[in-house]
């Protein structure tokens, strides 16, 4: 067990519709649905057809750049349709359940016997592949390469942020085979962080490295986590599993069938009672919603992830395929005179001077959509780094980005960030920029520039 590590720099928000410590299984779903969007800089080429009957892990499609990496049906039952959008672009693949639980049995041998390469085969196969991505980029890993480093991040510091303690109390035999999985693939072995003041069932895994981290958000993002201990160098590549996915990879080697949990916390201040739902990969948002009770006395926001990273979704989608989290807030409609005036609406959370919403930091605090400033110059203020724990420039970043500069890019850190680290930049820069499109459209850039 590695040295617990701190990291400074950041900020809680204290909002209020944190999920009360309750898990209860999702109201059914009729309809399920893959989005490729989910999976960054990847394009679906489609495998199966519509009005095809399919299994739990039927193979859908497959990823244009890497036949090898497969997308597999969550549920049992038809593909209804293929929702396409300008250019033909895939935008879901939508299947409707029949009940019958029917999978895809796969055969699998006794871990110890396998090797990385192995392991992988069977990871790709059954269609579990897609839980594991890789820095840098935030994208889906390539089976060829050869991490450096595996990392699991189980502290969540995001806004409203699940427990994974809690989320996974029922499956921690799967959580430890999925570990011992992924620990054949990478010499180093697996790095499995959590919250340093409660470890929680994460402190007797084994085959681990567990390390505690203590501080403010983004402090439980796993690519500040990969910076402060591994840092990644140009050529290097470091892969991320989420908490739940290990436990699909583990009970895949368990069961010999493609496991599609997805546990998902419905917090904000729109849902009077927020909670902890068993779920399944795909599943509808009207299902989620139906089985709970929403605050729509005005129009409210639905974000498939947390109010910082999150998307927007309509009550007719679906949910997000990494997504843990689901939030509920009001939708920002309404507009105040001199919206400029400092010293006013004093109980919105704000990192600014000239709020006093420091004086209510303990009280829990209701926010909507408005952005409550429009955008303005990008001037230097010293604000993004207090929210920007790594050894990076990040106002300088985003102006590299901006202007396409690809060699800046490399030496200013594009290696080592995600868009979703950006998100307390996005919350507390006066200038109103969208930091994280803008990462998001420079890595796409190095992506295409440099592979």
């Amino acid at each position: 067990m590695s040295k617990d590590i701190r990291i400074s720099q950041g900020a809680n928000l204290n909002l209020e519709g944190e999920a009360n410590k309750i898990l209860v299984d999702l109201p059914e779903s009729k309809t399920f649905a893959l989005k490729p969007d989910d999976f960054f800089s990847m394009t679906p080429k489609m495998i199966a057809k519509e009005g095809e009957r399919v299994q739990k892990g039927t193979p859908l499609f497959f990823s244009k750049s890497n036949p090898r990496v497969h997308f597999v049906s969550p549920v049992a039952g038809e593909l209804t349709a293929i929702v396409r959008g300008a250019k033909r672009k895939i935008l879901e693949v939508v299947i409707t359940a029949d009940g019958s639980g029917e999978a895809v049995k796969h055969e699998i041998p006794e871990l110890s016997s396998l090797d990385a390469e192995g392991v992988k085969e069977i990871l790709l196969t059954s269609g579990a592949w897609p839980f594991i991505k890789q820095r840098p980029y935030d994208i889906i890993a390539q089976p060829e390469d050869q991490p450096k480093a595996i990392f699991v991040s189980a502290f969540a510091t995001d806004p409203l942020g699940v427990d994974y303690d809690f989320l996974l109390k029922n499956n921690k035999a799967e959580f430890q085979k999925g570990i011992d999985v992924l620990s054949k693939l990478c010499d180093k072995g697996v790095t499995l962080t959590a919250d340093a003041s409660f470890k929680g069932m994460f402190e007797n895994i084994q085959n681990a490295n567990v390390v505690g981290v203590k501080g403010k958000h983004p402090a439980g993002n796993v690519g500040v986590q990969i910076h402060h201990l591994d840092p990644i160098s140009m050529g290097e590549k470091v892969w991320v599993v989420g908490p739940e996915d290990v436990a699909n990879i583990g009970a895949l080697f368990m069961t010999g069938e493609y496991s599609a949990q997805r546990t998902v916390a419905l917090v904000g201040s729109s849902v009077k009672n927020p909670q902890y739902f068993k779920a399944t990969l795909g599943a509808s948002v009207n299902a989620l919603l139906s089985g709970s009770d929403i605050d729509d006395a005005q129009p409210n926001r639905l974000i498939s992830g947390d109010v910082l990273t999150g998307d927007a979704v309509s009550a007719d989608g679906y949910l997000g395929f990494y997504k843990n989290l689901f939030s509920v807030i009001p939708e920002g409609n309404h507009y105040r005179m001199f919206g400029w005036l400092p010293f006013v609406d004093n109980k919105i959370p704000s990192l600014s001077k000239t709020s006093l919403s420091w004086l209510f930091s303990k009280k829990k605090a209701v926010v909507d959509t408005n952005l409550n400033g429009e955008e303005r110059a990008l001037v230097v203020t010293g604000e993004m780094e207090k929210v920007f724990p790594m050894a990076i420039y990040p106002m300088q970043l985003l102006k590299a980005c901006m202007i396409e500069d690809i060699e800046r890019m490399e030496a200013l850190g594009i290696y080592e960030v995600a868009p979703e680290d950006f998100g307390m930049i996005d919350f507390s820069s006066t200038s109103k920029i969208e930091a994280q499109e803008i990462i998001k459209t420079g890595i796409e850039l190095m992506i295409k520039e440099e592979g």
